[in-house]
């Protein structure tokens, strides 16, 4: 028997303003409990979060918490008024019986000292300080809200391994995608108000949420053509009988009913870019080239590199490591102290910045994408009203005199990519753009840097966007020295051995290097070719070609113009089939490639 949840929150009701943002929503967290909280942006899960955190208190429904359990929230801004140093802060954060010394050692492993002034931490820094806050006291349940917003990929993966083996249940929101892989058990669905719950990971959740959506799809399309069956009898069936008649009226009255209050799940954002004339076949070049700033050592050293039209190049590495200095030179923004940078001909550059500084916050969503004249905006060749774009990019009508102060996060990272798309280019330069996206606006992103004819750079942390763009990614070694990798995040990571560092760990290990010590990297890969990676390696190939011959059987078969209609279930079952095939054959393929560039590595 399962033991009875330490939080439940049930039939959960909220109204803003006009909206109903929660309309019987649940959630139950047991001990040990790995539950990530999923939705577009503005479908309340933050909200929710804050209802179960007790710092909201819903129109309806119950919030049962077991009497003793401990519950800690880390928000997306956290609050420091009060505290003179980010040690206070954690400390304020700790129970009677809690370890103090745990908050401290928190603090280190993010890369803090407790002594740092909280008026001038930056973004990272104060998202590092929060989460050392409420992983110290080690409660019965952590709710985190966007627990890897601005964190470099060493703070999240540090953060991974802190929260792996805590014994706490935790509730995350997050869109970083690969982070839900590693940390879901479970997953809960916030969709127009109400929740679903799916016991399994988040690997598992895009299947089955597209699952559930067709069904609602397939169910609407009944009842529109049951209506239209009772309005055909009501119209010219038999009517002799006037009681059954006035009965079957009533229950079409009913369907209508039902179908003015079926509440349609959200729209899509519609991406197109408006892509200029061809850049030249090469967009850039560095040669030798060394940056640095007055009395630090060079943040770029030495170092050369080709981006060609239609690469998708992205840059990896610690904070502070010198990612946007090295985007500068790449884009010609900044000037090389030696080498050479040579930039191709006729570039039409679009930036996307991660701090939205372009955003003026107080002109209005029209204006911030007509340029303030008048209300068309032209993306191609093609030319839109500017409420119809708004659409595109899920803006309501009503928002177009709406000031962009006001906007949400995840509404500004919309705002600049409708901007950016409607800008005429061939180079796009995005510095964190999956900041603040729900997961469906980053499938169609991501969909759209895949067709779009010209070249992308991008400095991202997510490894998962990362694998599903990049075609090389350039990483900081550390001590200045960057080294190109071709493939995505995964693939750098399997050439060489290991994922990024800190900045001081990444300055060390290249000390070492360069002092001919041993290569650890050589180690660790080394340590990671088992017994079962060979084997893999050997029999995927076969596997891979048994699957493609299967594919082709399936394929053939689908391609009789009968089949749907001699066997409709048969060809339902063969095209899922056929899905499932192709599905496998690509992770396989992904599996090789990872194990043969492994191999080669050790071989090299």
């Amino acid at each position: 028997m399962a033991p009875p949840p330490l939080l439940h929150l049930r039939d959960i009701r909220l109204r803003l303003g006009s909206t109903q943002l929660l309309d019987g929503a649940e959630i139950a967290v047991g001990p040990g409990d790995r539950l990530a909280l999923v939705g577009r942006n503005g479908s309340g899960k933050s909200t929710l979060l804050k209802i179960a955190a007790g710092i909201i208190e819903p129109d309806a429904g119950t919030v049962f918490t077991q009497p003793g359990a401990t519950i800690r929230y880390l928000p997306q801004e956290p609050d420091f008024s009060g505290f003179a140093t980010t040690g206070a802060y954690v400390e304020a954060g700790l129970g009677p019986g809690d370890d103090p010394y745990r908050g401290r050692l928190l603090l280190e492993g993010f890369g803090l000292t407790g002594a740092e002034n909280p008026a001038t931490l930056s973004g990272g820094e104060a998202r590092r300080a929060a989460l050392a806050r409420v992983l110290a006291p080690e409660p019965d349940i952590l709710l985190l809200d966007e627990p890897t917003n601005h964190l470099d990929l060493p703070a999240i993966e540090w953060l991974e391994q802190e929260l792996g083996p805590l014994r706490s249940a935790l509730v995350l929101i997050s869109h970083d995608r690969r982070f839900l892989e590693r940390l879901s058990k479970s997953m809960v669905w916030l969709d127009r108000g109400t929740t679903r719950r799916l016991d399994q990971g988040f690997a598992h959740f895009e299947a089955w949420r597209d699952q559930v959506l067709e069904e609602e799809e397939t169910q609407a399309h009944k009842l529109a053509r049951k209506i239209v069956r009772e309005e055909h009898w009501l119209r010219y069936g038999v009517t002799a009988r006037r009681k059954r008649n006035v009965k079957r009226l009533a229950g079409l009255q009913d369907l209508r009913k039902r179908r003015r209050e079926r509440v349609t799940a959200p729209g899509t954002v519609r991406m197109a870019a408006s892509e200029g004339e061809a850049s030249g076949n090469m967009v850039a070049a560095l040669e030798g080239v060394t940056k640095g700033y007055p009395g630090a050592a060079p943040v770029v050293r030495d170092f050369s590199t080709r981006v060609m039209r239609g690469d998708r190049v992205g840059i990896v590495g610690p904070n502070g490591a010198g990612k946007t200095t090295l985007l500068k030179l790449l884009t010609g923004a900044l000037a090389a102290d030696e080498g050479i940078v040579r930039l191709g001909a006729s570039l039409q550059m679009v930036t996307l910045d991660q701090t939205r500084q372009s955003l003026d916050p107080t002109t209005t969503l029209q204006d911030a994408l007509t340029g303030g004249s008048g209300d068309v905006v032209r993306v191609g060749q093609e030319t839109k009203h500017v409420v119809g774009y708004m659409k595109d990019f899920l803006f309501l009508p009503e928002q177009a005199r709406t000031p962009v102060a006001a906007l949400s996060g995840g509404e500004r990272g919309r705002l600049m990519l409708a901007r950016a798309m409607a800008t005429p280019s061939n180079l796009l330069v995005l510095d964190e753009p999956t900041n603040d996206l729900d997961l469906e606006t980053l499938d169609l992103l991501q969909e759209l840097l895949a067709e779009y004819g010209g070249t992308v750079i991008v400095v991202s942390h997510d490894r998962d966007f990362l694998d599903r763009v990049a075609t090389n990614v350039i990483a900081s070694e550390g001590q200045g020295q960057w080294l190109d990798y071709a493939g995505g995040y995964s693939d750098m990571v399997a050439q060489r051995g290991r994922g990024v560092q800190a900045k001081e760990r990444a300055a060390a290990a290249a000390s070492d290097k360069a002092r001919g010590g041993a290569a650890p990297p050589r180690a660790e890969a080394r340590a990671r070719m088992s017994f079962k990676d060979k084997h893999a390696l050997e029999s995927l190939p076969g596997r891979i070609a048994q699957l493609e011959k299967e594919m082709a059987v399936l394929q053939k078969a689908l391609a009789d113009p009968n089949l749907y209609t001699a066997d409709p279930a048969g060809f339902t079952a063969r095209t899922n089939l056929l899905a499932r095939k192709q599905a496998e054959r690509d992770a396989a393929e992904e599996d090789w490639l990872r194990l043969e560039m492994l191999r080669e590595e050790l071989e090299g």
